[in-house]
């Protein structure tokens, strides 16, 4: 069943305004923090742009969900935050070793290692300080639950869990159960995180909580299949990270089970199906399929 948006909505202007909007949330979520050191080392990673995908994907599914943005707004930063963290470790040298990301050296290459991690971990403690002390107007329970989201996908049940799973399996033959369970642990989780908590704001009832819990995962899959695609195909220039990483640290992608064709065809099938299980909200879904097919038209 294809699934379309309004031509009334002009997606570009939405991903823009919503990308400017989350920048502005950013720089004013850290403050004086001492030493100077750590607070440069935080901003240098937290500031240093991209897609900005995980807190519009919770914005618009606070808005769905008949909230408004701006009390989702915390939230979004924080899942920012935990986003930003996880890039730093995974670039460690112990991790996944990278020296450039978002066309810059790495975190632990301009402020050394421990204070790359510092600045990590502090990224993190100030994500719950976000929602717990910094979302006015929303209620503590819903804010119960959206920590509780946000404690899973970024702890062992999520992207650390997907981590270890993933450094496990370098250099060896993995299947694709394997490799699924890799991206929706270490990239998925956050993805659906983002999309929950904006709901759990609203106040979402349970059939929606469902539904975004099936787009989620879909479009989790889908955006770490692309991103295996482009580490094949795209240049570190375009990527702003190194390409080819996968291939030199001998990782079990897609296209290295699947080939190039058939890791395509299948992560334009979960967008469908990601976008399908939002046909009963379709009126008012269309900043989240649009997000789900941006993720399978992006080029880094």
């Amino acid at each position: 069943m294809a699934v379309a948006v309004s031509t009334d909505f002009d997606f570009a202007a939405y991903l823009e305004a919503s990308r400017q909007r989350v920048e502005q949330a950013l720089d004013a979520a850290l403050g004086p923090e001492r030493p100077e050191s750590l607070r440069e080392a935080m901003r240098y990673s937290l500031l240093a742009g991209g897609k900005r995908l995980r807190p519009i994907l919770c914005l618009a599914s606070c808005e769905l969900a008949g909230g408004t943005s701006a009390l989702a707004l915390p939230t979004a930063v924080a899942l920012e935050m935990i986003h930003t963290m996880s890039l730093i470790h995974d670039d460690l040298p112990a991790m996944d070793n990278d020296d450039l990301r978002r066309g810059r050296p790495t975190n632990h290459k301009v402020f050394g290692e421990a204070n790359a991690i510092l600045a990590g971990d502090a990224l993190l403690t100030r994500a719950f300080e976000m929602v717990a002390l910094r979302s006015p107007g929303v209620a503590p329970e819903r804010l119960l639950r959206v920590l509780g989201e946000l404690s899973l996908a970024a702890g062992a049940p999520g992207l650390v869990g997907g981590q270890v799973v993933d450094l496990e399996s370098e250099g060896r033959q993995v299947d694709l159960d394997t490799l699924e369970y890799i991206h929706l642990h270490k990239t998925g989780a956050l993805l659906q995180a983002s999309v929950l908590t904006g709901a759990l704001i609203a106040g979402a009832e349970d059939d929606l909580l469902d539904a975004l819990r099936t787009y989620s995962r879909g479009i989790g899959l889908a955006f770490q299949i692309i991103d295996d695609i482009l580490d094949l195909t795209a240049s570190s220039a375009v990527l702003g990270k190194t390409a080819g990483k996968d291939l030199a640290a001998d990782k079990t992608t897609y296209p290295k089970l699947l080939g190039l064709e058939e890791s395509r065809r299948r992560a334009d099938v979960l967008v469908r199906e990601s976008k399908e299980a939002l046909q009963p909200w379709l009126a008012q879904a269309g900043p989240l399929v649009a997000l789900a097919d941006y993720i399978t038209s992006r080029d880094r």
